[in-house]
Parts: structure tokens; sequence; C-alpha cells
């Protein structure tokens, strides 16, 4: 990714003192850190992040049911809806 824009944020010392500990506990710079938290806010993500999203969740071996008992375990009968 080329970084050609350069711009400047304030924060408070204590806002600085916690992203600078959650950059280095990433293993990230703090510019990086919050380059990734506006990506994710505003849903300015890539098509290629977002494919790789769906490559990560389509490799995840989770239990789940066909799409007729996911609807049966999340949708609730209009009896239990009752007082």
């Amino acid at each position: 990714m080329e970084l050609s824009k350069k711009t400047t944020i304030l924060f408070s010392p204590d806002l600085y003192r916690r992203l600078t500990r959650l950059a280095a506990q990433r293993g990230v710079s703090l510019g990086q850190l919050v380059r990734e938290a506006c990506e994710r806010q505003y849903g300015l993500l890539t098509e290629e992040d977002r494919l790789e999203a769906v490559r990560e969740l389509a490799s995840l071996d989770l239990p789940v049911g066909t799409p007729e008992e996911m609807e049966r375990e999340s949708v609730p009968d209009a009896g239990d809806m009752l007082p």
C-alpha cells in the first residue's frame, strides 16, 4: 500500500498512551492501528480485504446445521412469544 498523504491527529495524553500500548501489543505502528480502525469503522476495506475475510470464514471448521435447522433454532414459535 502506498502511503502518500499525511495528516495530524491530536490525542489526549491518556488516549495516546492507550493507543500506543495497543499498537505495541499488536506489533504495528500507531499509524497502522489508526488506519485499520478507520477502514473497519467506516467500511473502507478493499475488495481484496473483503475476499480474504470470506476465505477465512470459509476455512473455519464449525458445526453448522442445515438452513432449516438454523431457522428452527433462531426463530421462535409464535406460541413462545405469547405471555
